[in-house]
């Protein structure tokens, strides 16, 4: 592990070919020194499934998605829109050095925090107006169409009720972060699910480790971890990833005139 180079540097000298869907998330991993565990947060380029960089932090706070996004920058990532769950930690930092990059809202962890809010899995009170939610979320909806919908719900709903009022009026309010996908760009997620199969595969890693004995040791090893994932040929890549099947992830992002590292 020693041996290998930082996993940033291989993306700034042999990458440029990346769709610029960021998909970011942080895994909590146990180390020596510190009372809780601590994030490791990275991105997955969602065409190219290839990590251009990852960071371990001492805490989910605005220093470290900072110097993430810093990062991104130094190695002339093309950010187009960060697709995330609901952290505030991470928009100052995406301003600073992205200003003009838009959020989009993982859908599945923003209806999940709603069903959390109503216990619709153990009160059925507000189950039909969720039922009534979910189809706003679906894939290719027009905006005129969510619109309609939301209004819809509102003038049902919104009126009796002081949750479903707040609820509906956060939607109105950030329509911008909630449907970016659908009316910004093309193939754009609107949910953090490749990440999360990342997360479950850096899991069942970490899971016989228990634990690292420093934060250098931890960085190193999460150093290899990107960068066998990078040079690590897929296999069983469902629709619309058919065609990444028996190619690295490096590959798909590597520049033209590269040819794969000696390293591999």
């Amino acid at each position: 592990m020693n041996a290998l180079p930082e996993n940033s540097w291989l993306s700034a000298n042999w990458c440029n070919r990346w769709c610029g869907r960021l998909n970011v998330d942080g895994k909590y991993v146990k180390v020596r020194g510190y009372q809780k565990k601590i994030p490791f947060i990275y991105g997955i380029d969602f065409l190219t499934h290839d990590i251009p960089v990852g960071i371990l932090a001492p805490s989910e706070n605005i220093v470290a998605y900072t110097r993430f996004f810093k990062l991104l920058r130094t190695i002339k990532y093309p950010l187009q829109i960060v697709i995330c769950d609901d952290i505030d930690a991470l928009r100052p930092g995406l301003k600073d050095f992205y200003p003009t990059v838009k959020l989009q809202l993982c859908h599945t962890h923003y209806l999940e925090n709603i069903r959390t809010h109503l216990n619709i899995r153990k009160d059925d009170r507000y189950r039909k107006f969720f039922n009534g939610l979910q189809p706003i979320f679906k894939q290719d909806l027009h905006p005129a169409h969510w619109q309609r919908l939301l209004q819809n719900l509102f003038r049902w709903w919104g009126h009796h009720d002081l949750r479903l009022q707040q609820i509906l009026v956060d939607m109105m309010t950030r329509s911008n972060e909630l449907f970016a996908f659908n009316y910004r760009m093309n193939k754009c997620p609107n949910t953090n699910n490749i990440i999360e199969a990342y997360n479950s595969h850096l899991q069942a890693r970490l899971k016989s480790i228990k634990g690292f004995q420093s934060f250098q040791s931890a960085e190193r090893w999460l150093n290899a971890w990107m960068i066998r994932r990078r040079t690590k040929p897929f296999t069983d890549c469902g629709e619309p990833f058919k065609h990444l099947n028996g190619k690295m992830p490096l590959e798909m992002s590597m520049k033209k005139e590269k040819s794969l590292p000696d390293f591999i």
